[in-house]
């Protein structure tokens, strides 16, 4: 058993100049995210460029933080947009929505799909082989900050987490930034290392992830203010997976009738 270290939010400080680990976290992501996005317009069979990626890079950025804040208060806590709607621009006190953010990518690639005459799954196929990178140090963000903890367990790894209680618990971060983070990352970068048909790396992404994230939910403790929503059992995040895998499916079904990013049918 293990106790949880406890670590100061505050990563860097530099007089008056402060770095939450938070943000440190998100630096890394889009840092090295674009990194990776750049070493994919290696491949030949991805038509873009370094300027490309930045570009879009941009758009991810708003797409991330202005869809992970929404969806967060509108999944989340409702009742608190609906009394104090000035809450929706309260980044900095937490509170971000994968599902949301996932959302907002969404609107970046298709208004970056129509600025660069691209169909929008061509946006979507090149990126998701990216987004488990932020994924992984989103969740590192969670673990350091002791929130979003696991389920009380015995397990031999189990962590004490004094922020929240006494109790020994699933350390469901790290499962989490191992599950969507390697896991998903090594799936999806397998999956697009070479040609695929238009939709197919997007489909993996949502069955991938909403499969990764539905079954990592099982060990983590429910939102105190939600608890579980549906049969006792499924959490709010459990029930946002569920469209994700069917949506996925579906892409992978339209992909195997469709036709290759060259637009050859197969």
């Amino acid at each position: 058993m293990f106790v949880h270290p406890q670590f100061d939010p505050i990563a860097i400080s530099l007089g008056p100049l402060a770095v939450h680990w938070y943000g440190l976290m998100y630096l890394l992501s889009f840092l090295i995210g674009w990194g990776a996005a750049v070493w994919r317009t290696r491949l030949a069979h991805v038509h873009w460029d370094r300027e490309e990626v930045g570009d879009f890079l941009f758009y991810v950025v708003l797409g991330v933080v202005i869809g992970g804040r929404v969806g967060y208060m509108l999944f989340y806590q409702p009742q608190l947009l609906l009394s104090d709607p000035k809450q929706i621009f309260f980044i900095w006190e937490g509170g971000m929505s994968f599902h949301g953010g996932m959302l907002g990518v969404f609107a970046a690639a298709a208004w970056f799909a129509r600025k660069t005459e691209r169909k929008f799954f061509d946006v979507t196929d090149f990126v998701a082989p990216v987004i488990p990178i932020g994924l992984f140090f989103g969740r590192i963000a969670n673990f350091i900050n002791a929130e979003l903890v696991g389920r009380p367990t015995d397990v031999p790894w189990a962590m004490i987490y004094p922020q929240v209680d006494a109790l020994a618990r699933h350390p469901s971060q790290l499962y989490q930034a191992a599950l969507e983070g390697i896991v998903l990352l090594a799936l999806l970068w397998f999956v697009a290392r070479r040609p695929r048909r238009r939709m197919m790396v997007s489909g993996f992404f949502l069955i991938g992830y909403g499969a990764l994230r539905f079954t990592a939910e099982f060990f983590r403790q429910p939102d105190a203010h939600l608890g579980f929503i549906a049969f006792g059992w499924m959490t709010m995040g459990q029930l946002l997976c569920l469209p994700m895998i069917a949506g996925g499916l579906l892409l992978l079904a339209l992909a195997h009738r469709g036709v290759n990013q060259q637009g050859v049918r197969d």
